[in-house]
């Protein structure tokens, strides 16, 4: 279990995750956005539109942790939803405003969160049970993967 501290930590890191996505992707042209890291790959307009998805479900997950008991945390065909009109065409803003209500709220809650109520936990259908905390990590993990991710494909085109 983490400390005090890191929670914190992680805390401060799920508040300031839209601004790190905003600076990751700003100047880039609707052409640079769609531009895949490679073949079969996302492209950075599909990268934060799929981090706009998975962060609400990763908001709704751990509500669903805080109000039921051992809910299931049913996953979804993160390849499948990264191909749709959403995902391709819509323009960056839209999800990056859904980042930054998202987070905000996602902060406000888990600030609010107990000490016993971090143990609590779902049973997602893919990677068993999951503790709030647990959560809380994997999500952290998971912005910083795609941030990584969005700096590579800038990289791999040389901007």
């Amino acid at each position: 279990m983490a400390t005090a501290e890191e929670r914190r930590e992680m805390i401060s890191r799920i508040r300031e995750f839209p601004a790190r996505v905003e600076a990751a992707v700003g100047g880039l042209s609707d052409s640079q956005l769609d531009e895949p890291g490679g073949e079969g790959e996302w492209s950075v307009r599909q990268v934060v539109h799929h981090l706009a998805d998975a962060h609400m479900n990763g908001l709704i997950r751990m509500k669903l942790v805080l109000t039921e008991r051992k809910p299931i945390l049913k996953p979804y065909d993160q390849e499948r939803w990264a191909r749709l009109p959403d995902a391709t065409r819509a323009p960056v803003e839209h999800s990056l405003e859904i980042l930054r209500g998202v987070h905000e709220r996602w902060a406000i809650l888990v600030e609010g969160v107990s000490e016993e109520e971090w143990e609590r936990a779902g049973v997602h259908l893919e990677n068993g049970l999951q503790t709030l905390e647990d959560l809380l990590a994997a999500f952290v993990r998971h912005g910083e993967d795609h941030l990584r991710q969005i700096a590579a494909i800038r990289s791999a085109h040389r901007r």
